[in-house]
């Protein structure tokens, strides 16, 4: 594989900016950057809430949803939001300034990620498979649908989801893999394996990868997981490919490898 790698997929690698406190009781399912705010949705049945507030402090607000909700993905719609429950059979719109529920639609299907393409006027939502459907963002009915493939093969699993133009970026559950995803033909673009982020000790206590949101007016994102304890600001760079230096004369076999940094896969759990 040489520059971009397979078929024009380019790899990248995670620089992290800044590392940032988060909530360790805080099983992330949807996280969005919108209104100066860090929207963030989180699961459990029980114990599901939605939170704002700016990112690395305590929420300033917070809403819990009763049982047997389990909370999942959400998209911020300037005044509004949506969010997802996972078997429940409902989306909820609430005020994205107050978090209070405005009302409830019925949702078809297991609701896992969602984001907002503002500029297409539609929703994009996973259900752990390789789709990506297109929503009307009043009622969320499906207005149609793509499969997410890389070389042919189709991606499964597609989790928490975050739109950037015509590119969403899907966290590829349970690993820690994402995958940017051209929206208009279903292609993998890019791949990005996060590598290990908190410590091992920190690791036990916590879960997957699972919550990405771009920072508006700029390159970088906010990258978490469930039951993290840290949230961390990262850019996505390409990564150097291995490469033989020509051997200068009299060095006959001497070669300069640079090999890129290991890299490391999730605990499964519950998406």
């Amino acid at each position: 594989m040489h520059g971009e790698a397979r078929a024009g997929v380019e790899r990248l690698r995670v620089e992290v900016v800044e590392t940032l406190p988060h909530d360790p009781q805080a099983f992330t399912q949807g996280l969005e950057m919108a209104h100066g705010s860090l929207y963030e949705s989180t699961g459990v049945t029980g114990r599901s809430t939605i939170r704002s507030g700016r990112p690395g402090t305590p929420p300033a607000l917070r809403a819990e949803l009763p049982a047997p909700l389990f909370g999942e993905g959400i998209a911020v719609m300037g005044p509004t939001l949506w969010q997802l429950t996972w078997r429940d059979g409902i989306a909820i719109e609430r005020d994205a300034r107050t978090l209070a529920e405005i009302r409830r639609v019925p949702y078809d299907g297991e609701g896992w990620g969602m984001c907002h393409q503002r500029h297409r006027d539609r929703i994009v939502t996973s259900d752990g498979s390789s789709r990506l459907a297109f929503r009307d963002p009043e009622t969320l009915r499906k207005k149609s649908e793509i499969v997410v493939t890389l070389e042919g093969q189709r991606v499964e699993r597609l989790n928490e989801l975050e739109c950037v133009g015509d590119l969403v970026y899907a966290n590829v559950w349970p690993t820690d893999r994402i995958v940017r995803v051209d929206a208009v033909t279903g292609r993998v673009t890019g791949e990005i394996t996060v590598p290990p982020l908190i410590s091992a000790a920190e690791r036990r206590r916590a879960d997957v990868l699972n919550g990405i949101a771009k920072v508006p007016g700029t390159d970088q994102f906010l990258l978490t997981g469930k039951w993290w304890p840290k949230m961390f600001r990262v850019r996505f760079v390409p990564v150097r490919q291995p490469r033989t230096v020509t051997p200068s004369r009299g060095a006959r076999g001497v070669h300069d490898v640079r090999h890129d940094p290991s890299r490391a896969r999730g605990p499964v759990s519950a998406p």
